[in-house]
């Protein structure tokens, strides 16, 4: 399993560099472009898989060398795999505009990034582990746990759904569940920074691409965002505070 792992997390930024190249269809930027949201964000937030792939390789690069006998480290490399696996399908899926397929693979990657990240966070039942785990695990995570969200409304406008001319109240609601979802992981991950400043910069250029939009609803949609990452920020730095101040929490 380690050297699937490894395989794996080097196999995202190969998929990545073909997906770009056009291989296998449109990129991403493209048929962003062509589906037009107001969850969608700029096209510098999306430099983010940069890192996010760096450091992927270097968690499935160091964890294959590692040699210690880590229970947790075990626990978590088939959940990994499942990540990193989904993460390259999702880009030739998407690629292919299988937008309902896509989808569904997206929640399945979050699943397993989610509950790996969680595993090496400090929980209320986990110790943090090392950097090298818990900083590309989180950090994968929080990107992944708003790109669903961008997912679902291409779906919905790309199928027509819901109406298009009035995007603003169920991208509201879109919205309501991202924070449920993000703020939820913050709290049970004691503030986790890695992961929140994934969903911040995400959000951050939401604000960006909304506020120079020309959509009905593009204003409301940017600052919502903007307000949304203020929180997450603040929800982030208030329990990674209430932490330092429980030195003695027992973790089982």
């Amino acid at each position: 399993m380690r050297y699937l792992v490894a395989l794996l997390a080097w196999t995202m930024p190969a998929v990545a560099w073909l997906s770009n190249s056009g291989l296998f269809g449109p990129t991403n930027g493209a048929i962003s472009d062509r589906y037009p949201t107001l969850i969608v964000a700029a096209g510098y937030a999306f430099a983010i898989w940069g890192p996010i792939f760096l450091l992927d390789v270097l968690y499935g690069t160091w964890q294959c060398l590692d040699r210690r006998n880590d229970p947790a480290l075990r626990r978590i490399r088939p959940l990994t795999a499942a990540g990193f696996a989904l993460t390259s399908l999702w880009m030739v899926v998407f690629s292919l505009q299988w937008f309902w397929l896509a989808l569904a693979i997206i929640w399945g990657s979050l699943a397993c990034l989610l509950a790996a990240a969680w595993q090496v966070s400090r929980t209320a039942r986990h110790a943090r582990g090392p950097w090298w785990q818990w900083m590309p695990l989180s950090l994968h995570a929080g990107w992944v746990s708003l790109a669903v969200f961008l997912n679902v409304a291409q779906v919905i406008v790309a199928f027509r759904l819901l109406p298009l001319a009035h995007m603003l109240p169920w991208t509201l609601a879109l919205f309501a569940l991202a924070a449920v979802l993000v703020l939820t992981a913050i709290a049970r991950m004691a503030g986790n920074p890695w992961y929140a400043s994934a969903v911040v910069w995400g959000l951050l250029g939401v604000y960006a691409r909304q506020h120079a939009s020309d959509l009905a609803g593009a204003g409301v949609a940017a600052w919502t965002a903007l307000i949304l990452a203020g929180v997450v920020a603040a929800c982030s730095l208030w329990h990674s505070l209430g932490m330092r101040r429980q030195p003695s929490a027992r973790f089982d």
